[in-house]
């Protein structure tokens, strides 16, 4: 049996959601295989691009490998809403790290195929366990007290924000001393044992399976009743413009220091983007908040949109940086914001699988937003082509604050 949430009497915080029974843990071992995620997309392109001698190769096996992930998670998710994350996770994450050791072992001597590695590559991505929509799932069972999910839900936030900064670094420092398929091998061992070690938590054990129901499921759920929920949908509609925006903002900024001759501070500008995150999810979740999810998540959209305008105007690149630490502010907090309504959205058993299209929503905006604004630097100014990536996020917000007037 899970234990209660800290009764209300405590003082909802950040330390009060780490002494919940249970959760130290089960957060540990689930941001330990998340690592591997931090880590693989660095270890893959640099191990594809020393067997095969080519960037291109490269770039086509880490496409096929991450439009594979992404786009089958909400699949995954149902797996795992279906039959449980004790029974559904192991096999994933099994599956996922034996098959990126076959990339690491195909990538570790030079001449490699290209369409070997890309056929494994669609396998892994295919079999990629949703670590962190379980995990949020499961903050939702340790949690039931909503201003703690909040805390919860940002904590969980920006430490992933944090996972994905530092899974590059020690892919970086890792190359120093070997190969680059060790890297594959490294995201291997870590998203195994951290699945496994989650599984074993006493707050898996805790939750099970979907309820049996009295008529029969169908052969494969469909995603469409799911999304014809209104709070998913808006969640859903959001994260996807907020995706578009920031997959568009990796590209800006490179073109930006480019102009400038400073291409050596595209690290620099991330960083604050990264830092600004950080900082914004952890004060939004320590504050309880009167509006509505629904209305937070459009407030904050707008923001994030009007701060990449502002982005565009940029005079420097000082000006820049400080522009886009403000925009992090609200990357973090709209996303936090998003789970949050796809959980309350939706019932017990449906959660993972909610969380993981507001995931999927991310991903796939911004792999759009790179592909779009590429092609729109070679015709457009630069500060036209920050509007054009603003844009779609402020349509996004437009779209589903009239959804909540109707």
């Amino acid at each position: 049996m899970l234990s209660p949430s800290p009764t209300p009497s405590h003082t909802p915080s950040y330390a009060t959601v780490l002494r919940t029974r249970h959760a130290s843990r089960t957060f540990g071992a689930a941001l330990l295989g998340r690592l591997s995620y931090g880590m693989i997309s660095l270890s893959l392109t640099l191990a594809v691009k020393d067997a095969t001698g080519s960037y291109s190769v490269a770039g086509a096996v880490m496409a096929l490998f991450g439009a594979t992930s992404v786009f089958l998670s909400p699949a995954r998710a149902a797996l795992i809403d279906r039959y449980g994350a004790r029974r559904a996770l192991p096999p994933l994450a099994i599956a996922y790290a034996l098959l990126l050791s076959v990339l690491a072992h195909v990538t570790w001597q030079p001449g490699a195929s290209g369409f070997r590695l890309g056929v494994w590559a669609v396998l892994a991505g295919a079999c990629t366990p949703p670590l962190g929509p379980v995990m949020r799932t499961l903050w939702s069972s340790l949690l039931p007290d909503r201003e703690l999910l909040q805390r919860a839900y940002s904590l969980d936030g920006v430490a992933e924000e944090l996972l994905f900064v530092t899974g590059p670094l020690l892919v970086g420092l890792l190359v120093r001393f070997a190969e680059p398929a060790a890297g594959v091998a490294v995201s291997a061992a870590l998203v195994l044992v951290g699945a496994l070690a989650l599984v074993t938590s006493p707050a898996v054990r805790g939750t099970g399976p979907r309820p049996p129901r009295t008529k029969p499921l169908p052969a494969a759920p469909s995603a469409k009743p799911l999304l014809c929920v209104a709070g998913l949908r808006h969640a859903v509609v959001c994260m996807a413009g907020v995706g578009l925006c920031l997959g568009a903002l990796d590209l800006l900024v490179v073109a930006f220091t480019d102009r400038h001759d400073q291409d050596a501070a595209v690290a620099w500008v991330l960083a604050a983007l990264s830092a600004g995150s950080a900082v914004g999810g952890l004060a939004y979740g320590a504050v309880s908040w009167r509006a509505s999810s629904r209305l937070r998540l459009t407030a904050l959209a707008v923001a994030l949109g009007l701060c990449l305008l502002a982005a565009g105007l940029s005079p420097n690149l000082y000006v820049l940086v400080g522009t886009v630490a403000v925009a992090g502010l609200f990357v973090a907090p709209a996303m936090t914001t998003a789970y949050l309504i796809a959980d309350e959205s939706v019932g017990a058993g449906s959660r993972t699988q909610a969380g993981a299209w507001v995931n999927t929503a991310i991903n796939a905006g911004s792999s759009i937003g790179t592909a779009v604004v590429g092609p729109a630097l070679g015709h457009l100014p630069l500060a036209a082509c920050f509007a054009l990536a603003a844009t779609p996020v402020l349509l996004c917000a437009a779209f589903t604050a009239r959804g909540d007037r109707r």
